[in-house]
């Protein structure tokens, strides 16, 4: 069973929408694309670095895919765009009809069995960036085995979540933390199975 791990970057109260820049998604009249651009260092670096030498296939929306799409392939002499470029990518659309980028493969019905397909198959490690509707469908059928998250010292107000309604109520294990010298905290959780309540309140019965 091949691991699935998404990786995302977040505000402090919980968008994930248009880190990068202000064209990378004006839905509902987004006005702060581009919030992570001044928080970047090395130890931010050397972790991305990191995660991109390994073995991994790529699992992403459509939005996330099209943005990739548009700009790896004319990047040269670059160690992250020849793998980006070269490894398999799979984009989940119900509206592209074909995915022209090199290596890539559509996945437009049947979402949630694709994917376990994907995660059956002998392979590298399946990663999701951005993809803020496809890690929707992960968080409601429990599909992702790992979540990096990129917490940034930012406020947004609205916006597209990470943990979106109709996510379930569940307990995750921190298994990693590093921080950032520009406060970005960046995290690594695991599922922990269903969420265990309790109380403070004395019994005073």
């Amino acid at each position: 069973m091949r691991k699935l791990v998404v990786n995302t970057f977040v505000t402090l109260d919980g968008v994930m929408q248009a880190p990068g820049g202000p064209e990378e998604d004006k839905d509902e009249d987004f006005k702060y694309g581009g919030w992570s651009f001044n928080y970047w260092d090395d130890q931010m670096g050397k972790t991305m670095d990191e995660l991109m030498k390994q073995p991994f296939d790529l699992l992403l929306g459509r939005k996330t895919y099209g943005i990739f799409a548009a700009h790896w392939p004319r990047i040269e002499n670059d160690p992250t765009a020849d793998k980006l470029n070269s490894i398999k990518k799979y984009v989940v659309s119900k509206t592209l009809d074909k995915a022209e980028w090199n290596n890539s493969y559509l996945i437009k019905t049947d979402v949630v069995n694709e994917i376990k397909k994907l995660k059956e198959k002998q392979g590298a490690e399946i990663q999701v960036h951005g993809s803020s509707s496809l890690i929707q469908t992960l968080l409601k059928n429990d599909l992702a085995d790992e979540f990096n998250i990129w917490v940034f010292p930012v406020t947004v107000g609205n916006g597209k979540r990470l943990f979106g309604e109709g996510t379930h109520a569940a307990d995750w294990k921190l298994i990693q933390s590093k921080a950032a010298s520009t406060g970005v905290l960046i995290n690594t959780y695991q599922p922990g199975g269903e969420l265990k309540t309790g109380s403070f309140a004395l019994d005073n019965s």
